[in-house]
């Protein structure tokens, strides 16, 4: 029994990795697409990620915290739509989150 439950933990966390690597393949690709038809970024800027817009799936990069991504998105309840941060302290390079920005809301209307 206790043989099945691992080897059912271990396809588990396979198929999830393979998952997350998958949406961070999307993301970059999707990113690049975006990159070519932005004529406003110039230079290393499209490699700084405080100049890359809050997309609904985002990954956190290095040196970023749930309080640097809520003000730079607009998302205060961060923690709340994500079930998977169960310490809001425990975030790391890599972390894939769900982001709902004001700022994209507002984009909408004004369009």
């Amino acid at each position: 029994m206790r043989k099945a439950s691992i080897a059912m933990s271990d396809a588990a966390s396979s198929y999830c990795a393979i998952i997350l690597l998958s949406l961070i393949l999307l993301g970059s690709i999707r990113e690049s697409s975006l990159a070519n038809t932005d004529q406003n970024v110039r230079g290393n800027q499209m490699l700084d990620h405080r100049y890359r817009p809050c997309d609904e799936i985002y990954v956190v990069g290095e040196g970023e915290t749930l309080h640097t991504i809520s003000d730079k998105c607009g998302d205060p309840f961060i923690v709340e739509r994500n079930p998977h941060i169960h310490d809001p302290d425990d975030v790391f390079p890599g972390l894939v989150i769900k982001i709902i920005s004001s700022s994209s809301k507002t984009r909408k209307f004004l369009r």
